[in-house]
């Protein structure tokens, strides 16, 4: 087995990009995701080591003495960093030209051609699910005999057969062992998640068609895969044992609560509850917006604190034209019933999708008001490559800008359509978060909330001050 480094690139100051991150951008306020995509693979590969270079807040000169000490190099790329990546690659390789370097993620899986011919000092790139791609590269197998990679043969760029989607989610080891060892939990921080948390995925893939979402369309398909709740389980009790500072266990699937799993959710949370009661410890997932009264009481019984919730938009032609698959009564069901069970809801909305107008965008912002989730993010409609949305952006020249981020790693408005412009969609961000958070009920909700916790009070004063100095610096951006 080669000796390997798994590395979360440096990137921009404080960008949260890496491999865990589903909006590649600098946040509101300090962000950072865990690396779950690296640490699969690192699990699976004996001996290696994983560095999370922008969570640690390491520099390129921090981490390069560390080319010699290793045969292979696995960088995880992004569509905003790539050129960053890219450069990360060729410094490696200048300090140990025998280092063998690979790239995977969400962006190279989709243009491996453009991806591996950015340098020469990339010699393959692992495309779409890669846990057993890139453990096949590292136990030093011939590159012609490993399916899903893209490298180089006689100076030609070779594309091997994809490989097939992981199904037997049980027979993946955990990554839990993996953070211990390698990662500072205290580094990873999510504004609307307890301090310290820790996230992992129990299932990927996702049965929804949103047009705009870039897991399912680029690594974990359209078929949603899960770990048995016996296995799931087993990760929480380890993430207890190994990690027993962490306050907040969260579930990374795309949609924890899918329609035809919802006996399966039901039986992870009685699985457990037990468990996280005995500890003091909650949990969140991701959910879409129509589970069932009767899951919700079951999942809160069980210690569930949070559901985080793609609304998206609040108007119906928007949701249809990105195939989100429900509708606003369902959607104010849904968070009534959360309201009335206790559990708290993280909404997320996205500006700029198609069929956005301006009176498209102060109907979502009056219908975040109306279901007001306890908190929200409001994030622009990002095109990435491999994408539906980046599709329909090419076809129909809505482009307005080419960088989904800016230098400094601020998300930019890359879409514009005839009646709205891709300035006007920036600043809705702003107009959002202004109009949702200002009001005297949700200042009153806020206040309450930081004089029942003298720590929750210390995190939101921080929070506001990093969620003020967002406002203006965007402001001076428009």
């Amino acid at each position: 087995m080669m000796k390997t480094l798994f590395l979360n690139p440096p990137s921009y100051e404080g960008f949260d990009g890496g491999a865990g991150s589903r909006y590649q951008a600098k946040r509101e306020i300090r962000s950072f995701w865990y690396p779950t995509w690296l640490a699969q693979v690192a699990a699976l590969v004996p001996d290696s080591k994983l560095v999370d270079a922008p969570a640690r807040g390491l520099l390129l000169d921090d981490i390069l003495p560390m080319a010699g000490e290793y045969e292979l190099l696995v960088i995880y790329a992004s569509a905003p960093t790539f050129r960053s990546d890219v450069d990360v690659a060729e410094r490696f390789k200048a300090a140990n030209p025998k280092l063998m370097i690979g790239l995977c993620g969400a962006h190279v899986a989709t243009v491996p051609e453009d991806s591996i011919t950015a340098s020469d000092a990339i010699d393959f790139v692992a495309r779409h699910e890669f846990d057993y791609t890139i453990q096949e590269v590292a136990e030093g197998r011939p590159f012609e005999t490993i399916d899903g990679i893209t490298w180089r043969r006689d100076g030609s760029v070779v594309n091997n057969p994809d490989r097939a989607l992981v199904h037997d989610m049980d027979a993946l080891p955990s990554v839990i062992p993996v953070y211990a060892r390698d990662l500072v939990v205290e580094d990873y921080y999510i504004g609307y998640l307890k301090h310290p948390y820790v996230s992992f995925y129990t299932g990927r893939g996702c049965r929804s068609k949103c047009s705009y979402c870039l897991w399912p369309q680029t690594i974990g398909g359209r078929t949603y895969r899960t770990r048995s709740p016996e296995k799931v389980a087993e990760d929480v009790r380890l993430a207890l044992e190994m990690m027993p500072q962490v306050k907040e266990i969260f579930f990374d699937d795309d949609t924890f609560t899918d329609a035809e799993n919802r006996d399966r959710a039901a039986a992870v949370a009685r699985l457990i509850g037990p468990m996280l009661k005995a500890k003091g410890v909650t949990w969140s997932v991701n959910a879409k917006a129509d589970v069932p009264y009767d899951l919700l009481k079951i999942l809160k019984e069980n210690n569930l604190r949070q559901l985080l919730v793609g609304y998206e938009s609040g108007n119906q032609t928007i949701l249809n034209n990105i195939r989100k698959g429900t509708r606003l009564d369902i959607m104010r069901r849904f968070t009534a019933d959360c309201h009335k069970l206790g559990i708290s809801v993280h909404g997320t909305f996205i500006m700029g999708l198609p069929g956005e107008t301006r009176e498209t965008i102060r109907e979502t912002i009056a219908f975040a008001k109306e279901i007001n989730p306890h908190s929200l993010q409001v994030s622009l409609a990002a095109p990435y490559p491999g994408t539906e949305l980046y599709k329909q952006a090419q076809e129909n020249g809505w482009y307005a800008a080419g960088d989904l981020v800016q230098e400094g790693g601020t998300q930019m408005a890359v879409l514009s359509y005839p009646d709205l412009s891709s300035a006007e969609i920036f600043a809705a961000v702003d107009e959002f978060y202004r109009a949702f958070y200002f009001r005297p009920s949700k200042i009153a909700e806020m206040v309450l909330e930081m004089l029942k916790s003298w720590t929750m009070f210390r995190r939101r004063i921080r929070e506001g001050i990093e969620f003020f100095q967002f406002l203006k610096k965007r402001g001076a951006e428009a």
